[in-house]
C-alpha cells in the first residue's frame, strides 16, 4: 500500500518513508529557494536545514507581496497607464496564491523530514493534536496581514484588502424611529387642542 501523503503535499516529491523521499525532497526544496543556494553543500547534507531555510524564504515573499498590494494603488497610480494597477494587483494575487500554496507544501515536507507521520482522517473526525495545532496555527496567520493586523486580506486569500462599513442598525436605529414617532403623536395632538401624552 502506498504512504499515504496530506492535501498539498508537492507533486514530484515522494511520500515520507519511501526510499526516495529526502532525494526527491531535496530536488523540490532547491527548487523553490533562489538558485545560488545550490551552492551551499550543508543544504544537501541537512535537507532539515534546507526545509527551515525554504520556509524563511517563502515566509518573507509573502510579507512582501502582501505590502505591495496594500501599497500598489499609492506608489504606481500616477504612474501607470489606465488599468495598469489593476493588472499589478491581479499579478499579486495569482502569485501571492501560488506561494501560499508552496509555503504549505514546504511546510509539509519539512514536518515529514523530521519524522512526523501523516494519517488519513475519517470524513468528521479530528487529526492529531500536532495536525490541528498546526492547522490553527495557519488559520491565525491567514487571517494576519503582512504586519500581523488583522485590517484587510491581501494575496494570501486571493483578495484584496477590504472595510465592512454599513448604515447604523439594531437599537439605535430602532430609538431613532420611536423619537420620530412620539414627536409625530403630539404634534397631531397640539393642532387638536389636545394634550399630548408624555413620551418614554
Amino acid at each position: 500500500m502506498a504512504a499515504y501523503v496530506p492535501p498539498g503535499w508537492p507533486p514530484g516529491v515522494h511520500p515520507p518513508g519511501s526510499e526516495e523521499f529526502e532525494q526527491t525532497a531535496v530536488a523540490w526544496l532547491l527548487d523553490v529557494v533562489p538558485p545560488d543556494y545550490r551552492l551551499h553543500g550543508v543544504l544537501r547534507r541537512h535537507p532539515v536545514a534546507l526545509a527551515a531555510l525554504a520556509r524563511h524564504h517563502l515566509a518573507a515573499c509573502v510579507a512582501g507581496a502582501r505590502e505591495g498590494y496594500r501599497t500598489a494603488r499609492a506608489e504606481l497610480g500616477d504612474s501607470l497607464p489606465p488599468g495598469g494597477v489593476e493588472a499589478v494587483l491581479e499579478a499579486y494575487r495569482t502569485e501571492g496564491s501560488r506561494m501560499v500554496e508552496t509555503a504549505r507544501a514546504v511546510d509539509l515536507v519539512g514536518r515529514a523530514l523530521r519524522g512526523e507521520v501523516f494519517t488519513e482522517q475519517l470524513a468528521g473526525t479530528r487529526g492529531s493534536a500536532d495536525e490541528r495545532a498546526g492547522a490553527g496555527s495557519r488559520g491565525a496567520a491567514g487571517r494576519r496581514g503582512g504586519d500581523g493586523s488583522t485590517a484587510g486580506r491581501g494575496p494570501h486569500t486571493g483578495t484584496g484588502p477590504h472595510t465592512a462599513a454599513g448604515p447604523l442598525t439594531g437599537s439605535a436605529g430602532r430609538r431613532e424611529g420611536t423619537s420620530r414617532h412620539a414627536a409625530t403623536r403630539r404634534d397631531g395632538a397640539a393642532r387638536r387642542g389636545a394634550t399630548p401624552a408624555p413620551s418614554r
